[in-house]
């Protein structure tokens, strides 16, 4: 193997380069990037660069001292084996990563609306995020909710327009969900509300009524970015379709982070983690596969999220598993600290998710990593540590 094409020049990209050298390739590495910026990470921008308490989230990474080809704007626009199609004409290779991530998903209308996925949505939506500005975020899962958290910060009218009953409903369910909308005190929240379309000065909701706005944000869901893919001989399906090995259905490619619909030997299906623990991690073992190794990639899926005061953190992956409550999320501050988690049939712990309670995501994921069975009656007392209710 003498060329390695990344497509893709977020973090799983750039770990992706970073894990062929230390493997000790030794050929050419190029990595096409369709932004002009020099890498960077995209958490911080929903927190650090939105709040104004920084301007710029750049990887940390010697591109030019590893001998990466770095290939600013140029985007991939086709693949056939051994040959990708760019905005700059085919490219060959002997090995392709396709790390092209997911791009936000935007409701029809003529006005116009923010997303907030790349360093430069992050700058242009912060610039509009003044004081007394009317906005209206539609959408109360992460993102939304991290939006609402700025937007407040900086002294906007917010209104948050959620389809579901509950924040959070359509990722932990509306039970769990539920149990933040207190956090939304001097916000309108209107759930079970759905937008049919953005228009010039706000939206229209369906089943009729409008609102006016300054200020539009659209935060509603990304989907994997694999158009380009399209007409390919290669597996399609939410996604880029891997094994466990992290490799697609087309000789020496795989694919890595939010792009990769990869299969879990630990949850017994096809999953696809649109977060940054999945970019960082998945590149050693993607390229492992590339290099003729064996390597499985079967992570416990982990994120975060930092919304109105509080971190909230998940482990793990909970369809079909029965809920367990611990702690109070009722309770008043500074006590609302609590957790939930779920158990499968056999009382394995299939998820946790903590709200200011990290000791409990920590003990969990590493529970959950183990496969060990635990005491549910003693999984409900907050008081017990997750790692002494193992039987």
């Amino acid at each position: 193997m003498k060329h390695v094409v990344v497509v893709g020049a977020g973090l799983a990209g750039v770990r992706s380069a970073e894990a062929l050298r230390a493997r000790g390739f030794g050929g050419t590495i190029t990595l096409l990037g369709e932004e002009r910026h020099r890498p960077y990470d995209r958490p911080p921008l929903s927190k650090a660069v939105l709040l104004g308490d920084a301007d710029s989230s750049f990887v940390d990474s010697d591109l030019e001292g590893m001998g990466v080809e770095h290939r600013a704007g140029v985007s991939a626009k086709g693949l056939a084996e051994g040959v990708v199609e760019t905005t700059e004409g085919e490219m060959a290779y002997d090995g392709l990563v396709i790390a092209t991530g997911a791009e936000p998903i935007r409701l029809p209308g003529e006005g116009r609306q923010h997303v907030l996925r790349t360093l430069d949505d992050a700058l242009a939506l912060r610039a509009e995020l003044v004081q007394g500005a009317r906005v209206v975020i539609i959408g109360a899962g992460w993102i939304g909710a991290e939006v609402a958290t700025a937007a407040m910060r900086a002294g906007c009218a917010v209104t948050v327009l959620e389809a579901g009953p509950a924040p959070l409903a359509h990722v932990v369910g509306a039970e769990v969900g539920a149990h933040t909308i207190p956090w939304y005190d001097g916000i309108d929240l209107r759930l079970n509300t759905m937008v049919g379309s953005v228009d010039p000065g706000g939206v229209s909701l369906v089943g009729g009524g409008s609102l006016e706005a300054d200020v539009v944000v659209t935060g509603i869901g990304v989907r994997p970015t694999v158009e380009w893919l399209a007409g390919s001989d290669i597996d399609l399906h939410n996604g880029v379709v891997t094994d466990e090995h992290l490799r697609a259905s087309l000789p020496n490619v795989v694919a890595v982070g939010d792009c990769a619909a990869w299969w879990s030997r630990r949850f017994h299906t096809r999953l696809r983690v649109e977060h940054w623990d999945t970019a960082l991690n998945a590149p050693e073992v993607a390229v492992a596969s590339l290099l003729g190794d064996e390597s499985v990639y079967d992570p416990v899926p982990y994120f975060w999220s930092e919304q109105f005061g509080h971190m909230v953190q998940y482990a793990g992956h909970h369809p079909g598993a029965r809920l367990v409550r611990r702690g109070d999320p009722s309770a008043a501050a500074p006590v609302s600290r609590w957790s939930v988690c779920w158990l499968h049939d056999d009382d394995r712990l299939a998820a946790v998710l903590t709200v200011d309670r990290p000791r409990d995501l920590v003990q969990g994921r590493r529970l959950i990593e183990a496969g060990q069975r635990l005491d549910p009656g003693r999984l409900a007392d907050p008081e017990v540590a997750l790692r002494d209710c193992v039987v």
